[in-house]
């Protein structure tokens, strides 16, 4: 259904070092960078299934219940996913685990990146 998706990011250059941290345990890496965007998705791409963009004073994470859901490959990646974004600066905002309530086998971790959007990578095994 969706083709890609674009954060704004009040500095560049940081959000794209938070990206490229959190991003590579789930096995995306930086497509394309200029002084506008940052690119992501899978080495190889043709594009970017996700990418950031300079939005200075005027990004804006949206508000409560808006979060994007990131595929990880297994239960390791989703642990290296938290791990990585709480290195560099994300708000912890649910631990590795599975989350039984949205179903069997989903395994999941949530966080806030340094702009306030909620992030989750998710598991889904079976």
């Amino acid at each position: 259904m969706l083709d890609h998706v674009s954060l704004g990011v009040s500095d560049l250059a940081r959000a794209a070092a938070f990206y490229d941290a959190v991003l590579a345990p789930l096995g995306y890496v930086r497509l394309f960078s200029n002084e506008r965007g940052v690119g992501y998705g899978t080495a190889g791409a043709k594009d970017e299934a996700f990418a950031i963009l300079a939005a200075g004073e005027h990004a804006k994470a949206p508000g409560v219940g808006s979060h994007l859901a990131l595929t990880a490959p297994s239960r390791s990646a989703v642990d290296a996913f938290h791990a990585a974004a709480i290195d560099v600066g994300a708000t912890d905002e649910g631990a590795p685990g599975l989350r039984p309530q949205y179903g069997s086998g989903y395994y999941a971790a949530f966080v806030r990146d340094l702009d306030g959007y909620r992030l989750e990578a998710v598991c889904h095994e079976g």
